[in-house]
């Protein structure tokens, strides 16, 4: 993927990593696009950040099109889909009450972006330098138990990522997924950021960078998330899943 000269379209970028990676790639010298769904917060970043805005529920079908046709009649220059929106929600599974939680994580987490990939696709076939990116998790493959439906809805990402860059492969777009750690943001809903996971902005240079350096790029690993990536390639999944979920 090029990092400069796109124009890009985030789900769920009004916070946390998405915003931040929406103002990075700002700066890169690309026009930007956030969505989400409260417009006094869409209006202020338009105002503060010079970047576009679409309003969007991805958990939505009818908005996930009105948002697909407000952003290629506004923008029809766009390139690139960057499939950002998630919640993360703590679970008991002994209640089951954990149950509304669980099926809003997948009808947001996965079903939001397998319909804003599949809302986007037959138009960034016809659009040179176009790119999906997909965001998954380190939880994808080593998952944090008190957040079962998350791990296991970025689990799925993963999957559905790899089986679409297969599908597209040859049609000049691609596909890239961006495998963020425990990043320093508000999306574990109820509980302030641990000083001991990777500084936002730390994430967001390293990320950039290694966009900027492997254009070819399938994932865009930190360094700090191989712990969590290759644990069962390298044997150790049992005692990184037992430390991981030790706290």
């Amino acid at each position: 993927m090029k990092t400069t000269g796109n124009t890009i379209f985030i789900t769920g970028g009004t916070s946390g990593i998405g915003l931040g990676l929406a103002r990075e790639l700002r700066d890169l010298g690309n026009t930007v696009i956030v969505s989400g769904r409260r417009k006094d917060l869409l209006d202020r970043i338009a105002a503060e950040d010079g970047l576009g805005t679409v309003e969007l529920d991805v958990a939505a079908p009818a908005s996930i099109q009105a948002a697909y046709d407000t952003v290629t009649t506004r923008y029809p220059e766009t390139n690139v889909l960057v499939t950002m929106a998630g919640i993360m929600r703590s679970e008991d599974l002994r209640d089951p009450g954990h149950l509304a939680a669980a099926e809003q994580t997948v009808a947001i987490n996965l079903l939001g972006t397998i319909r804003a990939i599949t809302a986007f696709t037959p138009f960034l076939l016809g659009r040179p330098d176009a790119a999906i990116v997909t965001v998954s998790s380190g939880l994808a493959f080593t998952p944090l138990a008190a957040t079962p439906t998350y791990s296991a809805t970025k689990a799925a990402v993963h999957s559905y990522t790899e089986s679409l860059r297969f599908q597209l492969a040859g049609t000049g777009v691609q596909v890239i997924e961006l495998v963020p750690p425990a990043v320093r943001t508000a999306l574990l809903e109820g509980r302030e950021p641990d000083p001991q996971w990777m500084p936002l902005q730390e994430f967001l240079t390293e990320s950039v960078q290694l966009l900027t350096d492997q254009p070819d790029a399938r994932e865009i690993l930190v360094e700090r998330v191989g712990f969590l990536r290759y644990a069962e390639r390298e044997g150790r999944f049992q005692q990184t899943f037992a430390a991981l979920n030790s706290h």
